[in-house]
């Protein structure tokens, strides 16, 4: 799916729909959201509207009500996110937000042992 602008509210929706893994109605998603994020029945729907004009979730008639479903897949929104954030801050480049991070707050020792291991991977592809 081709990149797909989702709000930070918007994203909250998904990960919604994400966490359900398969079609749910949109009394589901509000039920989970007013919980979660103490929004209105109205600001929700507003935002599934949303998601469907852009494509990102898709709804199907199921009698008298919608079942809702996402088409973006949580990795490929993920993936894109992080580019653009990589791309927008650090030129693209990962050395310098790992270093902006570690100047920023404490590595813990699991961090910066998690970081190897993934260095040392990276390097076995090569």
């Amino acid at each position: 799916m081709s990149r797909v602008s989702i709000s930070e509210a918007e994203s909250q929706v998904m990960e919604v729909l994400w966490h359900a893994g398969e079609a749910i109605p949109a009394e589901q998603v509000i039920s989970a959201l007013v919980r979660q994020q103490h929004w209105q029945e109205a600001t929700i729907k507003t935002l599934l509207n949303r998601l469907l004009k852009k494509g990102a979730i898709r709804a199907e008639k199921d009698g008298r009500r919608y079942l809702y479903t996402a088409v973006l897949k949580r990795d490929e929104w993920v993936t894109s996110e992080s580019k653009n954030l990589l791309d927008r801050l650090f030129g693209g480049r990962i050395a310098p937000l790992v270093a902006h991070f570690g100047s920023q707050s404490k590595l813990s020792k699991s961090d910066l042992a998690e970081l190897t291991r993934l260095i040392e991977e990276m390097r076995d592809d090569d």
